[in-house]
């Protein structure tokens, strides 16, 4: 949410009793409350992940959101977010086009929270969010796969995506590039910046450079 839309969020709530969903609802969608949600209502859905492929919730802001469907413009197919959150990417990707557009989310609270935004969307029923572990989903048929996930996750993650995506696949990384990976365009800048990489040419410039450490 950006500050603006603070700002007016803030006006429309001035004289309203709030509750407790409306402050979820509130704090999920600003990056400054971003974390006091995860810790104390989200963290505990990924008690059952290993510590380092934990990954604090941090919403995509707009600006974020606007460089990654940047990158993807020009594209159709299946769409999948790793990670989903609370589903904002995949609404988006739906809304361009992109079919199926699916994530896949551990957490069941931001499970919930993304079948609310589809509903209130118009979309419910039309995007997919599944509660499946990225590591064990089959990403074989998938043409367009956008992430936002910690550095220390994107290192074990590249393996996964250079053994199963198709040529023809493009992985957009946002907050942070995939750390081994030549980007074949990016958008943006700063915290709001994203990566594209192609498969074909990630795996072109590790057969034209095997022994170096990035491709």
């Amino acid at each position: 949410m950006d500050p603006e839309d603070v700002e007016q969020l803030a006006a429309e709530m001035r004289g309203k009793t709030v509750n407790g969903w409306n402050l979820l609802q509130i704090a999920t969608g600003t990056g400054l409350a971003a974390y006091i949600v995860w810790a104390g209502v989200l963290m505990p859905g990924f008690r059952r992940v290993p510590l380092k492929l934990q990954v604090p919730y941090i919403p995509a802001s707009a600006k974020q959101l606007e460089n990654v469907m940047l990158l993807l413009e020009g594209r159709s197919g299946k769409m999948v977010d790793l990670g989903s959150g609370d589903g904002r990417i995949v609404l988006e990707a739906y809304r361009r086009g992109f079919r199926p557009a699916v994530g896949y989310e551990l957490n069941p609270w931001l499970l919930r929270l993304s079948s609310f935004r589809a509903w209130k969307a118009g979309c419910y029923g039309k995007v997919s969010y599944r509660r499946e572990d990225l590591w064990k989903v089959d990403l074989s048929d998938c043409a367009n796969v956008t992430v936002f996930l910690a550095p220390s996750v994107l290192q074990l993650l590249e393996g996964k995506l250079l053994t199963e995506l198709p040529d023809e696949a493009r992985v957009v990384a946002g907050r942070f590039p995939l750390p081994s990976w030549t980007p074949t365009s990016t958008a943006g800048d700063g915290l709001n910046r994203a990566w594209a990489y192609d498969l074909r040419a990630v795996r072109q410039a590790r057969q034209d450079n095997p022994e170096g450490s990035s491709v």
